[in-house]
């Protein structure tokens, strides 16, 4: 039971960073696409917006990385080494680009130099939510196998998958639809800035459409496990409320309702993690045995118990990653 109330207070995290800091990332992917007469008053406006707030929100990420390293250290271990290379891009995006932010703010004033440091921060907003969603996207694949605390894998397995790289373009359109409808309140004083994210906004949320049809079938075969848990009773009833969530935000956008677009936008991410969350549920019942150890499984949240034991009485030695397969 513990495991799974872990599991819990590190999806919620992962929520809050996602409404928090994911708005932050989709700012500097607006902050590098400003362009016409009003680019320096856009940047300006996404500058006020962050500042005050962008350091606080990494502590949900943080608070996420905490409880799973204390909580599921088997889990830790495995997804640092199978995933090492897109966890450390992703490393490497958050530095770089929390730095050119300050960097820009207090070096020299120099055209020059304010566009360099706006070309780094806008590209590392855009890599580093695109590899957190592939991540994401890789943890859901079933394709990183352990066999005692190894992992025999390799380092590539999950992450290039097709799944994987459509998860990651689906953070990115969800993070800048977020930002430009967070952005349209915050300039609520200056009505054609204001109008200019409105419009993103709008368009953002145009492209999720098509890209959550592209996760959802790629799914089949690149998370079959995640497809199966979407297929679930509850699934029709959670694609409903993330349905007019979305349509609210829309139409909240379209008719200029923007603190109710704000709140539609903040529960339509919910629900989209809560999914994800709730479609990888444990299912008891389903450690298979060394004859049929390459399978990929549903996940057992008492599997990996100190002693834990398959069907056949072996002890379990291989299971594809999934958090509540190892038990703190």
């Amino acid at each position: 039971m513990l495991e799974i109330l872990i599991a819990v207070v590190i999806l919620i995290s992962l929520t809050l960073y996602a409404v928090m800091g994911g708005a932050d990332y989709g700012g500097g992917m607006w902050d590098l696409f400003a362009s016409g007469p009003r680019a320096d008053r856009q940047r300006h406006a996404i500058v006020e917006a962050i500042a005050p707030v962008w350091e606080a929100n990494h502590v949900w990420l943080i608070l996420v990385i905490v409880l799973l390293f204390s909580g599921f250290p088997r889990a830790f271990s495995t997804i640092m080494i199978a995933l090492h290379i897109p966890i450390t891009v992703m490393l490497i995006g958050i530095v770089l680009r929390g730095s050119a932010f300050v960097f820009r703010k207090y070096d020299s004033t120099d055209d020059a130099v304010q566009r360099r440091w706006s070309t780094v921060f806008g590209i590392a907003s855009f890599f580093t939510p695109f590899f957190q969603g592939l991540t994401l996207g890789a943890l859901t694949t079933g394709d990183i196998h352990l066999v005692g605390d190894r992992v025999t894998t390799g380092f590539f397995a999950g992450w290039l998958t097709p799944f994987a790289l459509t998860c990651g373009l689906f953070a990115l359109a969800l993070f800048a639809f977020l930002a430009a409808t967070y952005m349209a309140v915050e300039t609520q004083s200056e009505p054609d800035l204001q109008n200019d994210f409105r419009l993103r906004a709008i368009w953002a949320e145009a492209a999720l459409i098509p890209l959550a049809i592209l996760v959802f079938i790629a799914s089949k075969n690149g998370a079959p496990f995640m497809h199966r848990g979407l297929t679930n009773w509850w699934a029709p009833l959670l694609l409903l409320w993330t349905t007019l969530s979305a349509l609210t935000a829309t139409v909240a956008l379209w008719s200029r309702r923007f603190y109710v677009a704000r709140i539609a936008a903040v529960a339509q991410v919910t629900f989209i993690l809560v999914g994800w969350g709730l479609a990888q549920f444990p299912q008891p019942g389903h450690t298979r045995s060394h004859a049929s150890e390459r399978r990929r499984t549903r996940f057992d949240p008492k599997a990996f118990a100190p002693g834990a034991r398959s069907r056949c009485g072996r002890p379990a030695a291989l299971t594809p990653l999934s958090l509540p397969n190892f038990q703190t």
